[in-house]
């Protein structure tokens, strides 16, 4: 599975952005869908996941991003709202099935999108 993401950009504090992430192959809804983030000199970092239509969130997003899967466009999107410049991050959208006491590592994810920069400025 290949994953395409795209939306980021440059956007003052308080604005908004959305971030999507479709594989250009065969719609494959099995799949669950994590995005992350990875800020410069720091590790790679849960943001949110759509799993078996649940989401999940870290406490740092919740309220602000709201992830969101399109079946007609096979696409998973990540609505960022009031975004911080603490939110300044490259962004990778990750496809996979793990098991839910994992949904947030990395390493329950095979598949991933090659990142987008979110710039948050101040």
């Amino acid at each position: 599975v290949q994953l395409q993401a795209s939306g980021g950009g440059l956007v003052q504090a308080g604005g908004s952005l959305t971030l999507s992430c479709a594989p250009p192959e065969r719609p494959d809804s099995r799949y669950s869908v994590g995005w992350f983030r990875q800020a410069a000199g720091k590790e790679r970092e849960f943001v949110a996941a759509i799993a078996r239509g649940r989401t999940y969130y870290d406490d740092s997003v919740k309220g602000r991003f709201t992830i969101s899967r399109d079946n007609a466009e096979n696409a998973v999107h990540l609505q960022m709202n009031n975004l911080r410049p603490d939110d300044t991050a490259v962004y990778y959208c990750a496809a996979g099935r793990p098991i839910l006491s994992a949904i947030s590592s990395p390493q329950g994810y095979p598949h991933w999108g090659q990142g987008t920069q979110v710039t948050v400025s101040s």
